[in-house]
């Protein structure tokens, strides 16, 4: 299998490129922009499969497919939520929400080799994704939540909360009141819930709201730590692989 990388930020396509070689797959050609990605499909054989970020430092990675055609299967590599993503969904063999989580690239892996016949070759629409990620569509992200305390069950406003975080296999939502709750969710199923110019994820552990942010401070490992208004129990670390769609996020 021929595989080729397109991603900006050298550090995850290296990560990436570690991560595959453990499913035995080989990435040995890695790309970093639209320009040389541009370059280098109209002088090169092109490969069995690409992972494809999003939003390269010089352009989207659509504006490739514009100039050259590409006869590959695509996975996506993204930070974009969720709404874009289902386009991606229907569009390509898969996408891959950042930081990239194993189980789920070897899942996209298998998903390719078992698509791979010529007769199953993907038809991407780059020009609708593109509309979805310029125009989103309207959707209705959760305004509370509810948690079971005894008998009774609460209903907690979205705004009245902090931070959600992942602890011991559960989720908690951390109120501006500085309590915690234990919800009947995963960080993962918050991401079609939240409403993302509000809340962000940050690492495995942390979504953070906004406006709970009191202060940003740089970490090590090129990393991120925040302080927030009441959260105090854990450190709040942005992930490195996190950080500049972080600040993209912040303005």
């Amino acid at each position: 299998m021929n595989v080729l990388i397109i991603e900006d930020e050298k550090p995850s396509a290296r990560r990436l490129q570690r991560m595959l070689t453990t499913l035995d797959v080989k990435a040995e050609q890695m790309l970093h922009s639209v320009a040389e990605a541009i370059e280098w499909f109209s002088n090169n054989p092109h490969p069995d499969l690409i992972f494809l970020d999003i939003q390269l430092s010089d352009g989207l990675s659509f504006e490739i497919f514009e100039t050259v055609t590409v006869e590959s299967a695509i996975i996506f590599t993204t930070a974009f939520d969720e709404y874009a993503l289902q386009a991606f969904k229907l569009n390509s063999i898969d996408y891959l929400l950042k930081p990239i989580d194993a189980h789920e690239l070897e899942t996209a892996v298998k998903k390719y080799k078992n698509l791979k016949a010529p007769a199953k070759k993907v038809q991407l629409d780059f020009e609708d994704i593109k509309k979805l990620l310029v125009n989103p569509v309207e959707r209705e992200y959760k305004k509370r939540f509810t948690t079971r305390i005894g008998q009774h069950i609460k209903m907690i406003p979205v705004d009245e909360i902090e931070c959600f975080y992942s602890e011991n296999k559960g989720t908690y939502a951390h109120t501006v009141d500085g309590r915690d709750y234990l919800l009947d969710t995963t960080l993962e199923q918050l991401e079609a819930e939240l409403e993302p110019q509000t809340f962000f994820r940050i690492s495995r552990k942390f979504y953070v709201n906004i406006k709970a942010i009191r202060d940003i401070i740089s970490y090590t490992n090129s990393r991120l730590q925040l302080k927030l208004n009441s959260f105090k129990a854990q450190d709040v670390i942005v992930a490195r692989e996190r950080v500049k769609d972080f600040k993209v996020w912040l303005e």
